[in-house]
């Protein structure tokens, strides 16, 4: 278990059990600044070593990310019964992947886009930061502050 925020009660996730929980998962939000305001898009993703891929086509995602320009990507998983659950966050540069041997080895991923199109264009996120919190139910006698 990660250090748990005595202020919040939230678990800070390291960034090994986080890019497990990225490996585990396989659809998440792009979030890309468009015209100076912010934008979030669902995307299918796979985790490709420490980075993320997706597929994309013409449009909003394509125009915004430009070239190495910065991202956000967030995956999350909430339990409303139990009111339990956990959120990766990942901010970094995305770029179009153009070159040949390395679509060929993104193809042998079998993502499938999220939304309908044929999404042949590859996006790869390169992180600059990870982190995750998980929300952790704590005895009623502990008290959080």
């Amino acid at each position: 278990m990660g250090q748990i925020d005595e202020r919040t009660g939230l678990e800070q996730l390291d960034p090994t059990e986080c890019l497990l929980l990225l490996g585990r998962h396989n659809v998440g939000r792009l979030a890309v600044l468009d015209g100076g305001r912010p934008a979030v898009f669902p995307v299918s993703y796979r985790r490709d070593g420490d980075t993320i891929v997706f597929r994309s086509d013409e449009g909003t995602k394509l125009d915004a990310i430009g070239d190495d320009d910065a991202v956000a990507f967030e995956i999350d998983q909430i339990d409303p019964r139990s009111r339990t659950g956990w959120s990766v966050a990942v901010t970094g540069r995305a770029t179009e992947v153009t070159d040949a041997e390395e679509l060929e080895g993104l193809r042998k991923l079998h993502l499938e886009p999220w939304a309908p199109g044929a999404k042949a264009r590859y996006v790869r996120i390169v992180p600059e930061s990870i982190g995750g919190r998980r929300i952790v139910r704590l005895p009623a006698d502990a008290g959080v502050r």
